[in-house]
């Protein structure tokens, strides 16, 4: 084994940072959340426990969304009427795109993706919007039929905000995305088909990617915590608990709402 390879391995077992963990920016406290994918309730829920959580913090409090706010669950219209009103009082907020807005966006481009859309949420997200007479027999009409009520429902404000999401966000020690990250590519050098849409070459892999990558896009019953990533996707739709990640300082906990809020935070770990 080469001096190189022998060193990245040793810096990839102590963490991104050498062995001192990493650390949000000081004064601030960031509560990044996890998909929410149509479940407007857990995301009220969710949110009523940061404020609660954040009562007594006086730095600047910011909320990072990390995407795929549609599909899947059946309340995708009420989540966008909640995000679009914005952050609660005193907290900043950053909106990330995750492939399920992406492919909300393509579906009013272009009809024949509902085609693809439909299998993974997309029948949720219409209802929501009270497009319900559509694609019994996938015919070129009806999704064209579909994507004109769409188009009709949706307010300019939800088109505008869809429109408007990042695909990525810095601060301090770490690195925002929907799905993750290119391993070996610079943060810098990342393409956003890999920041809405990577899983088994980001999730396997075990390198530095310079900073601590947060993200979403794979679902586990549980946050994951590992040395170069944290996943917080715990499958809303699914399991009926929505996750936030709360960064403070060298600080790394978790806020969650449903199912008892995580059997309370399993017996507070």
């Amino acid at each position: 084994m080469g001096l190189k390879n022998l060193v990245h391995r040793i810096q990839s077992a102590l963490g991104d940072s050498g062995g001192t963990p990493p650390s949000a920016p000081e004064g601030m406290r960031i509560y990044a959340i996890g998909d929410i994918h149509g479940r407007a309730d857990l995301l009220e829920g969710l949110l009523a426990r940061i404020e609660k959580d954040a009562r007594d913090f006086s730095g600047r409090k910011v909320i990072v969304f990390l995407g795929d706010y549609v599909d899947r669950g059946m309340d995708s219209r009420a989540v966008l009427d909640r995000l679009v009103a914005g952050p609660p009082t005193a907290f900043e907020a950053v909106y990330l795109k995750g492939n399920h807005e992406e492919a909300m966006l393509q579906f009013l481009a272009d009809a024949e993706f509902g085609r693809t859309w439909k299998y993974y949420g997309g029948l949720e997200t219409l209802h929501s919007y009270g497009v319900r007479d559509l694609m019994r027999h996938d015919s070129a009409d009806e999704f064209e039929q579909a994507r004109e009520k769409l188009e009709a429902e949706l307010p300019e404000a939800h088109k505008k905000f869809l429109q408007r999401l990042e695909t990525s966000a810095e601060l301090g020690d770490y690195f925002f995305a929907h799905a993750g990250v290119r391993p070996g590519v610079p943060l810098s050098k990342q393409i956003d088909e890999d920041l809405l849409w990577i899983r088994e070459d980001f999730l396997l892999s075990e390198s530095s990617f310079g900073k601590v990558v947060v993200h979403g896009h794979t679902p586990e019953e549980k946050a994951v915590f590992r040395n170069n990533r944290i996943g917080v996707d715990t499958g809303a739709y699914m399991t009926g608990v929505l996750t936030a990640l709360v960064l403070e300082g060298r600080s790394q906990r978790l806020l969650q709402t449903g199912q008892d809020d995580a059997r309370r935070l399993a017996v507070a770990s």
